[in-house]
């Protein structure tokens, strides 16, 4: 019965895995785990590298509550099992799409909303934003609506709750009329990218840059809205992109650079162009999305917008004084301030900074440093990333914490939904 996540680093032995089929069969499943003394757990598609999800009692599958409900105007309500990129295609044919999305659109919205997944743009905020109301089950197996006039507080504590408040069954999301992007690929220097980040985060809808360490240069991402036709890239250039260059290449890179530390920076200093996807038009969520097919594990803090730059030199100053192999970029993305109780962009506009190590090769050093620099802004981490951090430091990150901790006692005060994520970033 075992089970692990996507990146294949977290993995766990559940007494029992689940594929409900109906809410009232979730509700049935949970109530009789809690009867027996188990602990329930959901695993989405598997796509946080932190171990929210692992469990050795009772996992959760919700594949098959996958369905659209209800359409009332801009309001949506689905199924939690839903995967974005289903989501994303069921709101076409509505001529409805979500305003923004992360890039990957491949995990269940549960675990998207749970996590504080976002998608960059600083006039956007995450995901879990987006969520007017929630349908929870409990862990006597009450099905709860949680709705901004019934349980204010209680919506704001589970659209992003690292699903220890619950099993949430369906959401209902507001929606956007569908819209194209026009994204645009440049390569340009690091310090030209940090000293015209204010006014680049202002001027573009959705804007982030990447930066590989020991390079110079950094890859901008600009994407806008446009009403102009799509126009997007030919299936040859595509394959290339995604296929040749993003995976095989990249792949057989990664490997040898794994084995031969001594050739990261010079792929490093040449890589951005490489990788660059230049230029088209397409519907919103395609644009959004972007395939990731190699393995990697990743730690991502949410740090105050203006202190973003500063945080991000001196990462990569580590890096180059440290020589440490690390073939991945560092992404940066930009989000609006939101008011999940839990969401790392809580009441501040957030440069979110994102460091990857390729599978196999050694990343607490790395990490560990990451979070050390990011800890003196007062940088809050990405719920479905890695980190280190326990409930002693992250209550004095979150103007809410406690908050949070008594809407948890209330709903779930048997810990049906506990596990060891949550009690090291929450608490008993």
């Amino acid at each position: 019965m075992s089970w692990s996540n996507w990146a294949g680093d977290q993995i766990c032995n559940p007494v029992e895995q689940v594929t409900p089929r109906s809410r009232d069969e979730l509700a049935e499943v949970v109530a009789r785990a809690a009867a027996a003394g188990r602990t329930v757990k959901v695993a989405g598609s598997g796509h946080s590298f932190s171990e929210c999800a692992l469990t050795d009692g009772v996992m959760l599958h919700l594949g098959s509550l996958n369905r659209v409900l209800a359409a009332d105007g801009e309001l949506v309500k689905v199924e939690a099992g839903i995967v974005l990129r289903s989501l994303s295609e069921a709101l076409e044919r509505r001529g409805r799409a979500q305003e923004n999305l992360g890039d990957i659109d491949k995990q269940a919205l549960a675990g998207a909303i749970a996590t504080a997944t976002h998608g960059t743009g600083v006039g956007l905020r995450n995901i879990s934003a987006q969520v007017a109301g929630v349908e929870i089950v409990t862990g006597s197996g009450e099905v709860l609506e949680l709705t901004p006039e019934g349980d204010p507080d209680g919506l704001l504590a589970a659209r992003v709750s690292l699903g220890a408040l619950g099993v949430i069954s369906a959401v209902t999301l507001r929606t956007v009329p569908a819209f194209n992007l026009h994204r645009i690929d440049e390569v340009r220097g690091l310090e030209d990218v940090l000293a015209n980040l204010g006014r680049d985060v202002r001027e573009n809808d959705h804007y982030e840059f990447f930066v590989f360490p020991y390079a110079t240069n950094a890859c901008t991402i600009r994407r806008n809205r446009t009403d102009a036709s799509p126009r997007p890239r030919g299936r040859v250039t595509q394959t290339v992109s995604e296929v040749i260059l993003g995976y095989y290449l990249a792949e057989g890179l990664f490997r040898l650079t794994r084995r031969v530390h001594g050739l990261i920076p010079p792929f490093n200093r040449v890589a951005a162009p490489l990788v660059s996807e230049g230029e088209y038009i397409e519907r919103s969520y395609r644009v959004f999305s972007s395939e990731r097919r190699f393995r990697f594990t990743e730690m991502e803090y949410a740090l105050p917008l203006e202190h973003g730059p500063d945080a991000l030199r001196r990462v990569l100053e580590w890096v180059a004084r440290e020589r440490y192999p690390v073939a991945f970029p560092v992404e940066c993305r930009m989000v609006a301030a939101d008011d999940a109780l839990l969401s790392p962009s809580f009441e501040r506009e957030t440069f979110y900074m994102a460091v990857h190590q390729y599978k196999g090769m050694e990343w607490r050093p790395y990490f560990e440093a990451v979070e050390a620099i990011a800890g003196e802004y007062g940088g809050r981490p990405h719920w479905g990333k890695r980190h280190m951090l326990t409930s002693a430091t992250l209550a004095d990150r979150y103007p809410r914490f406690q908050d949070f901790v008594a809407i948890r006692d209330r709903l779930d005060p048997g810990r049906v939904f506990a596990n060891g994520y949550t009690e090291r970033c929450l608490g008993d």
